[in-house]
């Protein structure tokens, strides 16, 4: 069975060398972008399952790299996970307008890390093994692909977990 890969994108190399010491319990493969336009150059060449991504960078918000993430046919089933400092309601709204499948808020916890980085990989293999096949036909009406996005998980602290469009409507 082929390890999970994991990408850490912060420009904060003390952070994200941080995550990435707190990921070693889940005997991942763990890479580290110092940016946005290096993590979307990362995800051409080697695609993660789950991306651990900082909201304030230079050269590109984290907003804006999930939003490319999440509009792209070939990764929008990559987990996305803004992990941030901000916590004005406006910023998540913008986070969940860009697709994210979940928030976490800094000072990171290491448990709360770990528990929620697995729970969003077994939703993904569920997921992705399960629901696919079986909604197979919300893909091909038609012979068109329709976009299909679910937020895998949600900010427990926040609200139930539901759908990202029941949250958007």
């Amino acid at each position: 069975m082929a390890l999970t890969k994991i990408l850490i994108v912060d420009d904060n190399k003390k952070n994200a060398e941080l995550l990435e010491a707190y990921l070693i319990p889940l005997e991942a493969d763990v890479t580290i972008a110092p940016d946005g336009i290096e993590a979307l150059k990362m995800i051409e060449q080697d695609k993660p399952d789950l991306i651990l991504l900082d909201i304030m960078m230079p050269r590109m918000s984290g907003f804006e790299v999930c939003r490319r993430i999440k509009g792209s046919e070939s990764y929008r089933d990559i987990v996305v996970v803004l992990v941030t400092a901000l916590t004005d309601a406006g910023d998540i709204e913008r986070g969940v307008d860009c697709g994210a499948d979940e928030f976490l808020s800094k000072p990171i916890q290491k448990n709360e890390l770990i528990s929620r980085v697995r729970t969003l990989l077994r939703i993904k293999r569920t997921h992705c093994g399960n629901e696919l096949e079986k909604n197979a036909d919300l893909y091909g009406r038609n012979g068109k692909r329709f976009p299909v996005t679910t937020n895998l998980a949600c900010d427990f602290r926040r609200q139930p977990c539901i759908s990202h469009a029941s949250r958007l409507a």
